[in-house]
């Protein structure tokens, strides 16, 4: 592990939206959530070194275009696209750049005006996630459309998602649905309280598990839907920190791995298929990498494009054995912060998305991971009003994109945030 450290010392974020329910573009977005990372950080755009943005659905160097808005310095622009990873890719690039010691001070900026659902423009070449369409058909799946009005990159998604929730609910029966429902009802609830989500209003689990059903068992309610939206970060090395006084806004990154398809990705498991092992293998280096457990962590962002895929990381990130995600669940309890917020504990221990998850706030993909961030730089600070988990000191944060990657991200709180953790 580098000894050198990495610290994120300011956070801008738009509301997600609805696409096409604003009348904005991408550089608006990016214009906005940029600003308002600068400003949090109390920093000009003429002290960023570089930036890494991330999208997935524009034309090539359109993060040149967006951060133009900023500013015209000159400086590297690196263009990054990992599907719904995208985001944290741009964060892990931002925090390379500074660890290499080639820059100071990097913003990741990510941003997504989206047409809908998911899609694919070049359909005369092999299309990168073909592969794994195809191998979910060879496992079993039905193939062809779940609806006649999908396209065939979105109906795939829910396809895959929605047999690997009935692999996990073949394994575990008991209690397995309904966990996938409660998780649903816990996000739509905990989104209430976040002002910049798509969604915020509560879906009664009654509807959660029945009302518009997309592909047994998931239903619109378990599931995140697109927006456009924007969002953004600034990594800084330690002197900068120092030099710049930031000490009071710096969340330190304490460990970043990325882990893509494994042999097991092709091998029996819609699961896998999905990314499990992928998530799992990432979560044991963040904490080898560390010396911490998920029992010193307090706080958790999830890429939960659908419920299920939450369930399934309470596993794949540590936090239970195999199969008893479930137990988890029932063992779980709603508490209020000071400020009058209602969070669900699970196992009476861990906090998840308690901004709501990409089920509230929606997902555009190539800022989700970016907002991910920036929750947790929000709950590390104490800054996260009705949603605060009191006390928080660590977290992790979880984001995939299918083709594929998964990218797994550990914060400390404060300046001596490993102490803390152990405190």
């Amino acid at each position: 592990m580098s000894k050198a450290r990495t610290f994120v010392v300011g956070v801008g974020m738009t509301r997600f939206q609805k696409p096409k329910s604003k009348q904005w573009d991408y550089p608006d977005m990016a214009r906005e959530a940029g600003q308002a990372a600068l400003s949090d950080a109390g920093l000009s755009y003429k002290d960023i070194k570089a930036v890494a943005a991330s999208y997935c659905y524009g034309e090539p160097t359109s993060g040149q275009r967006a951060v133009y808005e900023l500013g015209l310095s000159g400086v590297p622009v690196f263009n990054v696209n990992n599907n719904c990873s995208s985001g944290s890719t741009a964060l892990m690039l931002a925090r390379r750049l500074v660890l290499s010691e080639m820059e100071d001070c990097v913003m990741a900026l990510g941003f997504e005006k989206m047409e809908g659902g998911l899609s694919e423009k070049y359909t005369d070449r092999i299309s990168p996630v073909g592969r794994h369409m195809n191998h979910m058909v060879d496992l079993g799946a039905e193939p062809g459309l779940i609806s006649p009005n999908m396209n065939n990159m979105t109906s795939d998604v829910i396809k895959l998602f929605a047999y690997a929730a009935r692999e996990y609910i073949e394994k575990y029966p008991d209690g397995a649905k309904e966990a996938m429902v409660k998780i649903a009802y816990k996000n739509r609830k905990q989104g209430v309280n976040n002002p910049r989500a798509s969604f915020q209003k509560i879906f009664d689990m009654d509807s959660i598990a029945k009302k518009a059903m997309l592909i047994d068992p998931i239903t619109f309610g378990m599931t995140a839907a697109t927006a456009d939206g924007s969002a953004a970060a600034i990594v800084c090395s330690e002197d900068f920190v120092k030099e710049h006084n930031l000490q009071d806004k710096a969340v330190e990154i304490l460990a970043q791995n990325m882990v893509t398809d494994l042999p097991s990705s092709f091998g029996k498991s819609y699961m896998d298929l999905s990314g499990f092992s992928m998530a799992k293998k990432a979560a044991k280096k963040c904490l080898a990498e560390t010396g911490l457990t998920t029992k010193d962590i307090d706080v958790f962002e999830v890429h939960d494009c659908f419920s299920c895929n939450e369930l399934f990381m309470y596993e794949a990130l540590g936090l239970c054995p195999e199969g008893k995600g479930v137990d988890m669940v029932a063992n779980s309890e709603w508490r209020k912060n000071k400020d009058g917020g209602e969070l669900l504990y699970l196992n009476k221990k861990w906090v998840v998305n308690p901004s709501g998850g990409l089920e509230s706030k929606g997902h555009p993909i190539g800022a989700t991971g970016l907002g991910q961030c920036a929750e947790l730089v929000w709950q590390l600070r104490g800054a996260a009003g009705k949603r605060q988990v009191e006390g928080a000191k660590v977290a992790m944060q979880h984001n995939f994109g299918i083709g594929g990657a998964a990218v797994v991200t550990m914060y400390g709180k404060g300046w001596n945030s490993l102490t803390n953790a152990r405190l």
